[in-house]
């Protein structure tokens, strides 16, 4: 055991958990799904349905690959992705702090951060990535959280199209 092995497995413990948590809530919490594409649809998300299921289909996958250690920066890369996505879409507008109104970006950022510093730093010994042998981590791992990001921008590139209020137009 070293202390790679102990952050590693922190770090994968706490996304992986966090992901499952939000994905479990987007499919099975408030509205369930119906309330997550509308939700989705409201801030210019569209489809909606279908974006709420991929969302919640990534989050409920990443986190479960992050627990165990399977492919992690893959793992990783999902959860930078589906972040950037919240991050641009719907906090960044609000300030830093998570307590302002609207909720700000701090939360969305470290959840970023925290999934690229994981996929540098691999998942440490006790993962099932060591167990098979697969390793990809350093800056490799890092710029296949990076591809995440990349995907994240895509897909608001594509489908985002925020609602414009009279004072935008």
């Amino acid at each position: 055991m070293t202390e790679i092995d102990i952050a590693a497995a922190l770090l994968r413990l706490t996304l992986g958990v966090t992901m499952v948590a939000h994905g479990w809530n987007h499919a099975f919490g408030g509205g369930k799904l119906p309330g997550t594409a509308r939700w989705f649809e409201s801030i210019g998300i569209r489809p909606g349905r279908v974006h709420a299921l991929l969302a919640t289909l990534t989050e409920l996958g990443a986190g479960v690959l992050l627990l165990v250690g399977l492919l992690n920066a893959l793992a990783a890369a999902a959860v930078v992705g589906t972040m950037i996505v919240a991050l641009i879409a719907n906090h960044i507008r609000n300030g830093f702090f998570i307590f302002r109104p609207g909720e700000g970006y701090e939360y969305v950022l470290m959840i970023i951060i925290a999934a690229g510093a994981l996929a540098a730093l691999g998942p440490g010994r006790w993962s099932l990535d060591h167990l098979v042998g697969f390793t990809l981590d350093g800056l490799p791992g890092l710029g296949v959280a990076a591809l995440g990001g990349v995907g994240g921008l895509l897909l608001l590139a594509v489908f985002w199209r925020p609602n414009r209020t009279k004072a935008d137009a």
